[in-house]
């Protein structure tokens, strides 16, 4: 098993029981706005709880799964999507469209993880955000074996975090750098440039390993 079959150009670790996004060529982008999202974005506007819900419906697995990878078990993922809806809520004055509704939900719930590692090193009496499990990183198809794998979630807990953020986005969670870009209001190019030193420091790490 060589690095490079860990860091490549696929994702090698996903959700458990949640599809891989880059195996259906069919998977809507986030940055398509269908009329039916146009009335559910005009229903959230409204305030609308069963809007809310929908929504819930649509894209909270997905949610919890990038929350999940990015804060390292299911509990704090949880909060991060509970809280991360009632700012969706309170805050849907501000959804202007730009954005389909899918992006602005990931963009609040990246933040919300993002801010909850914040408040984590500000307080590390606290219990560490650290995987609870060795499969908290969920492995696809042809998975490295386990002590590699364990290396590989160690190793990522060292990165940056606009590094492990945009590597857990494109890789693990398998959204475009178009994606990437509008949820973290960077640009295509900042995010390419983020993966691309995330998987050079990576490299780096596991050799040491």
């Amino acid at each position: 098993m060589y690095i490079e079959d860990v860091i490549g150009t696929q994702p090698f670790v996903k959700e458990r029981s949640l599809p891989d996004p880059r195996e259906s060529a069919s998977r809507q982008s986030m940055s398509a706005r269908p009329e039916s999202e146009v009335s559910l974005a005009d229903a959230c506007a409204g305030g609308e709880i069963g809007a809310f819900e929908q929504l819930y419906h649509l894209h909270g697995a997905r949610m919890k799964s990038v929350a999940w990878n990015l804060l390292g078990n299911e509990t704090d993922a949880e909060d991060a999507v509970q809280e991360a809806f009632l700012k969706a809520f309170r805050g849907r004055g501000n959804f202007q469209g730009q954005a389909s509704l899918a992006t602005w939900l990931h963009r609040i719930v990246v933040n919300t993880c993002l801010d909850a590692r914040r408040r984590a090193k500000r307080h590390p009496e606290d219990e560490a955000i650290e995987p609870e499990t060795p499969d908290a990183l969920h492995p696809s198809t042809g998975t490295p074996h386990h002590s590699l794998r364990m290396a590989l979630e160690k190793s990522m807990a060292q990165l940056g975090v606009k590094q492990r953020t945009a590597f857990v986005l494109y890789e693990v969670e398998g959204f475009s750098h178009a994606e990437i870009a509008a949820m973290l209001e960077i640009s295509e190019a900042a995010s390419k440039n983020r993966l691309f030193e995330a998987k050079r420091e990576l490299r780096e790490l596991l050799k040491r390993r």
